[in-house]
């Protein structure tokens, strides 16, 4: 059965879709990423500069663009006006240590002012490991506190979970942590997509650089999509393009609304000179855009069929209380 959506939630899924109404988001909301991609002398003026260039190019062929408070305001403002905008809420980075994170803000950075800016909806990324225990229930409740306070103001909540490793001598690019990924994912899935998110954004449940057989990924893409009770879209987590694109289509057509990618699509522009830059985001990432498109377009499963939108009456307003 779906879910009646509030005004402000519903227009922002519609602002951050397609006319299909599954989604096409370009991501460049990396902070620490960014400026490790970076040469160490690049000033702050500079990397604004380069990731305002690159989301101007690239937002005429996105339904959205994922940005951050800390890098990304030009880009808010010279982006593609027919895009919408997710803010990124959480700090970069995590408080705790690498098997034990928790998630950051910023207290000068609130839902309030994410709404006020002009943003269609919220982002926020959490480290959730299933088996954590306590602190998977503390991430969960900072987590509905989060979709609370974003439904105040009415916004949709776009939550990004990333898995790792709770034993420090495996890591989560290894061969071992790999099998035990799918589960891990699949049962992020099924967890968070109770917290009261609006739209989950997931990685891949499977490693490609230690599984390429296409038809697990298919297999553990439609575990993703049985175990989410809310439209999922899949995220590039920096794999190459033609990696991307083929688990993009596999997720379509297993139930995903879409897909959210970053750099995937213009990693290579951060190390190229102005000309070069102009040249590539004209022609080799708007060709991956495209091609990106095309499949949403085809494949992905619509927003539309686990929410549906207020009733309308004469007196809609009068009842409409945050």
């Amino acid at each position: 059965m779906s879910q009646t959506l509030t005004p402000g939630r519903w227009r922002g899924l519609k602002t951050t879709s397609t006319r299909k109404n599954v989604f096409s988001i370009l991501a460049f909301d990396q902070r620490g990423t960014f400026r490790r991609m970076l040469p160490p002398e690049t000033s702050y003026e500079a990397a604004v500069s380069m990731k305002r260039d690159i989301v101007h190019a690239l937002s005429f062929h996105a339904s959205a663009v994922l940005l951050d408070n800390q890098y990304g305001l030009q880009s808010v403002l010279d982006m593609s006006g027919s895009s919408g905008v997710l803010m990124s809420y959480e700090e970069s980075g995590y408080s705790g240590d690498a098997t034990y994170r928790r998630i950051k803000f910023d207290p000068n950075w609130t839902v309030g002012k994410i709404k006020s800016m002009g943003a269609s909806a919220v982002k926020v990324l959490a480290y959730y490991h299933p088996g954590t225990g306590a602190l998977a229930e503390e991430i969960e409740g900072v987590l509905k506190d989060v979709a609370d306070e974003c439904h105040r103001h009415d916004l949709p909540l776009f939550l990004e979970p990333l898995c790792y490793s709770l034993d420090p001598n495996v890591s989560k690019e290894s061969e071992a942590f790999s099998k035990l990924r799918p589960d891990l994912v699949i049962e992020t899935a099924e967890r968070l997509s109770k917290t009261g998110t609006d739209v989950l954004k997931m990685e891949s449940p499977v490693d490609p650089n230690f599984d390429g057989d296409r038809n697990r990924w298919s297999e553990t893409f439609k575990a993703l999509s049985r175990a989410s009770t809310v439209p999922w879209v899949l995220l590039s987590a920096g794999v190459d393009f033609e990696t991307f694109e083929e688990q993009a289509q596999l997720a379509c057509e297993a139930g995903a609304s879409g897909w959210l990618a970053g750099r995937a699509i213009w990693k290579e522009a951060v190390t190229m000179t102005d000309a070069e830059r102009k040249a590539f985001l004209e022609a080799a990432a708007a060709d991956r855009m495209q091609r990106l498109n095309a499949v949403s377009d085809q494949y992905a499963r619509p927003w539309t069929d686990f929410y549906q939108p207020p009733a309308n009456s004469i007196s809609w307003f009068t009842e409409y209380n945050l």
